[in-house]
């Protein structure tokens, strides 16, 4: 059972009755889920993953204090702690205060305000060029039980994707950022003899092929341990999380080495072609770094087009 599922069935037969039979005049204002940081809120989650934070718990999601006051947040978080400490063979984590950062009473604008910024999801072009988009995914990823008032979920929505322009500034930033380390580095640190600083060329060469992957793909990238399995999962561009892997895992002699540098010529024409075809690009070559140009061009705001080209990344 994943972490997922655990929490959905605590919630469905120890919370959800607990909040009709003790808070019906809350109800119309709360929210519930599991969401936020952790593997099991991308449905990651393993039997490794199990070592820590692997308990039975949801969220309660409150508006603001004209809405829901204090005493009524109180309550709930007693009701909260009085839940079962065990369900389904797992434990509960003693915690304090009650619920701690991931799982019992949190206000919406608290979890939004730790996340990105903004405590209700309007966030300014500075926000959206700095964020991580690991804490993006965290404010967007996991599930919603109920949203009754209905203030979650449209946060949630505003946030489920960068805005286009935003979108192409990071897409063209790791573009250029991809073409220098992986068409141009590569190869030169190997002909000056330099294996390590060819590896460290092909890593930041996957690193940011994968970043315009995702951008491409229109997704957020999430924290780097989680970043090939998602990747693997892409619409579009999955098969090159296999090139990736053998980039960043073999050495950089001999001729492996020299097979490395056409495995990323292949990438990079993959990418391209890809570019190609959503119409974010004019420029025809296998150049990387002119395509990251030319998208860079395709940006609709004059300031955000002016912006440095890796202001974004």
């Amino acid at each position: 059972m994943t972490g997922l599922e655990l929490s959905r069935a605590y919630f469905e037969e120890c919370g959800r009755p607990m909040l009709e039979r003790d808070f019906p005049e809350l109800m119309p204002y709360l929210a519930t889920g599991l969401f936020g940081a952790g593997s099991e809120c991308m449905g990651f989650d393993d039997e490794v993953s199990r070592d820590h934070d692997f308990e039975p718990g949801f969220m309660i999601l409150l508006p603001g204090e004209d809405v829901v006051d204090r005493r009524a947040a109180f309550q709930l978080e007693r009701a909260y702690a009085k839940l079962p400490k065990e369900f389904m063979g797992a434990k509960r984590a003693k915690i304090s205060p009650v619920g701690g950062s991931r799982h019992g009473v949190i206000r919406i604008s608290d979890f939004f305000q730790d996340k990105v910024g903004a405590p209700d999801g309007v966030m300014t072009v500075s926000q959206w060029l700095t964020v991580p988009s690991s804490s993006l995914i965290e404010a967007t990823n996991g599930e919603v039980y109920f949203d009754n008032f209905g203030l979650l979920s449209n946060i949630r929505a505003s946030l489920s994707r960068y805005p286009e322009d935003i979108r192409l500034k990071k897409l063209a930033g790791h573009l250029l950022l991809a073409a220098q380390a992986g068409q141009y580095n590569y190869r030169r640190c190997l002909m000056h003899g330099e294996a390590a600083a060819a590896q460290m060329s092909a890593f930041e060469f996957v690193k940011n092929a994968a970043a315009a992957i995702f951008l491409i793909n229109g997704r957020y990238m999430p924290y780097y341990k989680w970043s090939f399995r998602a990747l693997r999962a892409l619409p579009r561009l999955s098969i090159e999380a296999e090139l990736f892997e053998y980039l960043i895992t073999t050495p950089c002699e001999g001729e492996t080495a020299e097979e490395k540098g056409d495995v990323i010529e292949s990438v990079c024409a993959d990418i391209i072609d890809a570019l190609i075809d959503d119409g974010v690009t004019k420029a025809n070559c296998g150049d990387l770094e002119k395509h990251a140009y030319s998208v860079n061009d395709s940006i609709s705001d004059p300031e955000m087009r002016n912006l440095h080209i890796l202001a974004a990344v």
